[in-house]
């Protein structure tokens, strides 16, 4: 790999002379712009503002720009001869536990090579030492024209560098948390850390750029004509979720993906039933349903009349418990009576026996 920066980490009276080298690298895809109308490529030409003529990187250089718009030109040689003894050296002053360290404050990384076989020996020597106190250094560097922070720590064999920002460069979070009141139940608590636990064991080798993937064959179907544009991705709608529903079904699903058990059977069980408001009004029948329940009701309700009846007529004519037989109908009874009336009236009035 291609060195950006060859200097010295200063450890106490040590000096270990070092390469350093990018760490990371974009795999992002670049576009070019381009006039719409006929498809040509826009380019960026630097011209002078005093004589219009384009110049060439090799005629350009640096420029302090002042309130009232002059510039004052600084050379690399100015640079170069700034009174800072981290102009060319990686300077240690501290060593710190890793925690300490704010993630907020990590930028860009850099392997750390040794430079030259003298190297060697001093190079092992501080990684050893890190590796056996569990710390991490915190240095002082210049690099692009301005004096940096730093972070050494082991990542295998190589010391590598994380560029810090200063303290003063990391904003406040004011006016960021959520304003509104809001109670967090110990149910849900459990729920979240189910969930953590469940999706904090994934390997994180496993994990690709789906957006440059998709890109690529987009841009490899558009080079070979046979691109058919697909339906873009619908927005979810926002609304109101119970939290606690899906908190559970976030578990049972990374579960499932895994093949811990659970599955659809275990996923459906968390699955939130809606409640149905009960009607002021019982639904109506269907069909004939209507008409038959209706009518067997109806009879139910007068044959226990017809009953009712009944008995009432035959306990006043026998006016004792051992009278008339309880399953005469109401029209005998009547009948019965009005027999008796005319006889009473045919013939004279006799003494009457006693029963």
């Amino acid at each position: 790999m291609r060195s950006i920066w060859n200097g010295a980490i200063s450890f106490g009276l040590v000096s270990i002379p070092i390469k350093l080298v990018n760490a990371t690298e974009s795999h992002s895809i670049s576009f070019r712009q381009v006039h719409v109308t006929d498809g040509g490529r826009v380019r960026y030409r630097k011209v002078c503002e005093l004589d219009g003529e384009e110049v060439s990187a090799a005629e350009i250089g640096k420029g302090y720009e002042e309130a009232d718009g002059s510039i004052i030109p600084i050379t690399d040689e100015d640079l170069a001869r700034l009174p800072i003894a981290t102009a060319k050296t990686i300077e240690i002053v501290s060593f710190v536990p890793a925690d300490e360290i704010d993630p907020l404050q990590m930028d860009a990384a850099y392997y750390l090579a040794a430079n030259g076989a003298t190297a060697a020996k001093p190079y092992t020597l501080l990684r050893e030492a890190l590796k056996r106190s569990r710390k991490v250094a915190i240095a002082k560097f210049a690099l692009r024209g301005r004096e940096r922070l730093g972070m050494l720590r082991v990542v295998d064999d190589v010391i590598a560098m994380h560029g810090l920002l200063w303290p003063d460069e990391i904003r406040r979070p004011e006016g960021v948390a959520p304003e509104t009141s809001v109670t967090v139940r110990d149910a849900e608590l459990d729920l979240a850390d189910a969930l953590m636990a469940t999706l904090g064991e994934v390997d994180i080798e496993s994990l690709h750029d789906d957006y440059r993937e998709a890109l690529e064959e987009m841009i490899a179907a558009k080079a070979g004509g046979a691109y058919e544009p697909a339906e873009a991705a619908a927005e979810p709608a926002g609304q109101v979720i119970d939290l606690m529903a899906a908190l559970e079904r976030s578990v049972q699903a990374a579960k499932a993906s895994r093949g811990e058990g659970g599955g659809a059977a275990a996923e459906a069980e968390a699955d939130v039933t809606p409640i149905r408001r009960k009607s002021a009004a019982a639904p109506k029948a269907v069909g004939g349903k209507k008409s038959t329940a209706a009518s067997g009701s109806g009879a139910a309700k007068k044959t226990a009349s017809g009953r009712k009846s009944t008995s009432a007529a035959a306990t006043r004519k026998t006016g004792s418990a051992g009278g008339a037989k309880s399953g005469g109908t109401k029209s005998t009874s009547a009948a019965t009576k009005k027999t008796a009336a005319s006889a009473k009236k045919a013939t004279p009035p006799r003494k009457r026996r006693s029963a």
